[in-house]
């Protein structure tokens, strides 16, 4: 099978926050990637923008150190990183004030594809916006790229919105949610709508229940200020996991277009039933043999913001009426991995008997580590004494099954800032969605808020608070285990 790679249009990209962690991380390395594709022109343009003074120089020798730091494990060809250096440029901008704003826009080219990337706190975004218009640097054509948190509740989402949509259109506002842009995430649309085997079965008549689960090894680290005013719930839940979410459950779209896909997402976020007390639980990781407690790690010892939260989902349409959807999120658990698990139900009628036991199928779409797929199928058990059932899977590696082309596959970050580039808000969320998503969410959080609850605690390297098993075991199931 032979990649192919699409060169995108010339393009001018500002990085707000240019010098940051996320810029170093992973938007610098990843357009650096894209250039060694051959998918970034020669004539782009790369312009970091923050407050700190650098020269042009300067910057190109803290990008190469980021590239270095944290680009592809391959070995890096450092005539390409020279060449690729030479599209830099950076300029001191004041983003509340306005230092720098007539030299950055002296340097965007309007004959091009101009793009400005937010990376920055949402308190600056609508400053940003404001001086984009102001200083004529941004047209009708112009898009913006937005990062999360966007908002920590429904009213400051709307303030956001509201900010941004005062000086850019819907259509130019990309916010990125970087889950959207995972090989797997993407091919759940193509498992489902491209392959008959799927579709005709993927109703609340053969699908049990379906798990979604996103566990981390990792505690909140120096992110403890950050995630003690946010907790699992609004750092992955209302994001994330909302996403992950509503690609399973929607309705087919008309056509693989933005608006007619994320038509589609808001739908299933409106149809979410609100979720009972009884069917949440929430956790604080304790200490372990080498790190402390989530307390310890945020400073204060009373804290009730959850690392961990399981819950019971459920959507009343059609498709879904009686179809439970289990998800889970955590910090300090037994292993990292993103997991999809679609659970069929049982044959209506086993002709084996009792001795055959039960067997189901499960598809288990897995995001990270290892994407893939597995389908696990019942055969029987070889070897003479009887039929003997036994499941097991039919097993789809990316890695494997599409050899070097998913190993070169872009990151999450590199696909979707091509994508911005070619104007495709596919897999960007909407305003109405993101307002749809915390106009659920809010109820949640004020209800546990409004009871006092005070999270469980759950060892390190576990999988979570016991009464999250519990939970499941209620309804006569079983979460997956969280393996590697």
């Amino acid at each position: 099978m032979v990649s192919r790679v699409i060169p995108v249009d010339p393009f001018d990209l500002v990085i707000f926050g240019g010098t940051g962690d996320l810029a170093r991380r992973k938007i610098l390395p990843g357009l650096f990637r894209r250039f060694c594709s051959g998918q970034m022109s020669s004539e782009s343009k790369i312009i970091g923008a923050a407050r700190g003074v650098h020269t042009a120089e300067e910057f190109s020798k803290i990008v190469a150190s980021a590239i270095h730091e944290f680009g592809s494990s391959d070995a890096i060809d450092e005539s390409v990183l020279a060449e690729f250096l030479t599209r830099l440029d950076y300029v001191a901008v004041d983003a509340r004030g306005d230092t720098g704003w007539t030299e950055l826009a002296g340097k965007i080219r309007k004959n091009l594809v101009n793009a400005f990337y937010f990376s920055v706190g949402p308190s600056l975004f609508g400053d940003l916006a404001e001086r984009l218009k102001r200083f004529e640097m941004a047209d009708d054509d112009s898009r913006i790229v937005v990062e999360k948190p966007f908002g920590r509740d429904l009213a400051t989402a709307k303030a956001l919105n509201a900010s941004l949509a005062k000086h850019f259109d819907e259509t130019q506002i990309y916010r990125i949610d970087h889950y959207l842009g995972k090989e797997t995430v993407q091919n759940l649309m193509a498992v489902r709508f491209g392959n008959m085997l799927f579709e005709p079965l993927w109703n609340s008549q053969y699908i049990d229940h379906i798990q979604i689960t996103v566990a981390e090894t990792v505690g909140v680290g120096g992110r403890g200020e950050y995630y003690d005013r946010s907790g699992a719930m609004r750092d992955m839940v209302q994001n994330h996991l909302m996403q992950l979410l509503c690609l399973i459950a929607m309705e087919p779209p008309a056509k693989f277009e933005p608006d007619a896909v994320r038509d589609e997402k808001l739908k299933v976020i409106r149809a979410l039933e609100p979720v009972l007390p009884h069917h949440i639980v929430r956790g604080q990781y304790g200490p372990s043999e080498d790190d402390d407690d989530f307390r310890t790690h945020v400073e204060d010892s009373s804290s009730k913001t959850e690392s961990f939260i399981a819950m019971k989902m459920a959507i009343s349409n059609w498709r879904w009426a009686g179809t439970p959807f289990y998800l889970r999120t955590g910090k300090r658990l037994k292993a990292r991995t993103s997991e999809i698990t679609v659970v069929f139900k049982d044959a209506p009628h086993s002709i084996f008997g009792a001795d055959a036991g039960r067997h189901n199928n499960e598809l288990r779409i897995r995001l990270q580590p290892n994407e893939g797929m597995t389908l696990d199928v019942t055969i029987k058990e070889p070897g003479p004494g009887g039929m003997r059932l036994v499941d097991v899977p039919l097993d789809m590696a990316f890695a494997d099954a599409l050899g070097d082309n998913a190993i070169d596959a872009p990151d999450a970050y590199e696909r979707l800032i091509m994508d911005v580039i070619r104007g495709n808000q596919t897999l960007f969320m909407r305003g109405d969605e993101v307002e749809a998503a915390w106009a659920w969410t809010d109820p949640i959080i004020e209800g546990w808020q409004a009871r006092g609850e005070v999270p469980k605690t759950y060892d390190s390297g576990s999988e979570g608070p016991t009464d999250a098993m519990a939970m499941i075991a209620r309804d006569g199931r079983i979460w997956r285990e969280i393996k590697r």
